[in-house]
């Protein structure tokens, strides 16, 4: 747990340093990228929303991820991920989002998208949307699978906010 509060506090630090707010669309973290964000004292200067969609409704009404996009490429795909991060951006006045959607098991898996894929994108609000795409060990049961996927998702974000121009002089 101590990586990711590390992880949670570098990219707070970022994004407060560069005058970024960011937003998270959460599937199969549940929530576990802004619970590290915002157990950080002072978060609410960079932490803007989260939106937790772990259903594929939640995803199409919280985010506007067509229900199309979602039945012919499946909630665990690249494409599913770009769309709920750039349907934060769209739904919060967040100027960077991370996007989380993949099979943390135990089951649930197929044999096309097995118990340990996950996908994660980041969207800027001035800028590309970028993808991942990560296998974890079904061995690291349900609880690893989303502890990882929540870090990722947060090196993810902090490797995006690094390229990012800094404040503008006032």
């Amino acid at each position: 747990m101590r990586d990711m509060e590390s992880k949670a506090i570098e990219l707070l630090d970022l994004c407060k340093d560069k005058g970024v707010r960011l937003a998270t669309a959460e599937s199969c973290t549940g929530g576990g990228i802004a619970a590290a964000l915002t157990d950080i004292p002072g978060s609410s200067a960079a932490f803007e929303r989260g939106f937790v969609t772990y259903s594929n409704e939640a995803k199409e009404e919280l985010l506007g991820v067509p229900k199309t996009l979602i039945d012919v490429e499946g909630a665990v795909s690249e494409a599913v991920a770009r769309a709920m991060a750039e349907g934060a951006l769209a739904h919060s006045h967040a100027d960077m989002a991370v996007s989380v959607t993949g099979v943390a098991g135990p089951d649930g898996g197929t044999e096309a998208k097995p118990v340990g894929l996950v996908h994660f994108a980041v969207a800027q609000r001035h800028g590309a949307t970028g993808h991942r795409e990560r296998w974890f060990d079904p061995l690291l049961g349900r609880e690893g699978i989303r502890r990882e996927s929540a870090i990722v998702a947060l090196n993810f974000l902090i490797e995006t906010a690094q390229m990012l121009p800094g404040r503008q002089a006032e």
